[in-house]
């Protein structure tokens, strides 16, 4: 039998993101607007895991997220994990986790909230960080994670 093997490119400086359902992968592709970067980006779908069933894998070379950006991607893909890759070496790993309050990256499902209508960023508690569930500062209406739009 002739050794075959299929092999995804090692990135030298840049970020993976890894354990993301198969289900949110494009919302993350989305929500970090990956269609705009002209680097190399590599993204696996329908993945075997052990933990997910299936998940998602994306590989961006160059590119390093803001705290802001990480937030959205725990919004959309609370099991996703971060490896940020330097000299082909992973220095770091981290799992995307929900904060407690959430500013101005998440619309308000209740049109008549006061963000929706007025310059107002908007601002959310977390109540629920399993199935995940904001609640609007200024309206009180509950966002669930079917409905969370990211802004």
């Amino acid at each position: 039998m002739k050794d075959k093997q299929l092999s995804v490119s090692a990135i030298k400086e840049g970020t993976v993101i890894d354990h993301i359902p198969a289900s949110a992968l494009f919302k993350v592709v989305s929500i970090l607007n990956l269609d705009k970067l002209d680097t190399m980006i590599t993204i696996g779908n329908s993945l075997g895991s052990n933990k997910l069933g299936k998940k998602g894998i994306i590989k961006l070379s160059e590119v390093f997220f803001k705290d802001s950006e990480i937030n959205k991607i725990a919004l959309v893909a609370p099991s996703a994990k971060l490896n940020i890759i330097r000299e082909y070496d992973v220095v770091e790993k981290r799992v995307v986790e929900i904060p407690d309050e959430i500013y101005g990256i998440a619309k308000c499902v209740n049109p008549k909230c006061i963000t929706n209508n007025e310059k107002v960023s908007t601002r959310f508690e977390v109540i629920s960080k399993v199935q995940v569930k904001l609640k609007c500062h200024y309206c009180e209406k509950i966002t669930d994670q079917d409905n969370i739009v990211i802004i």
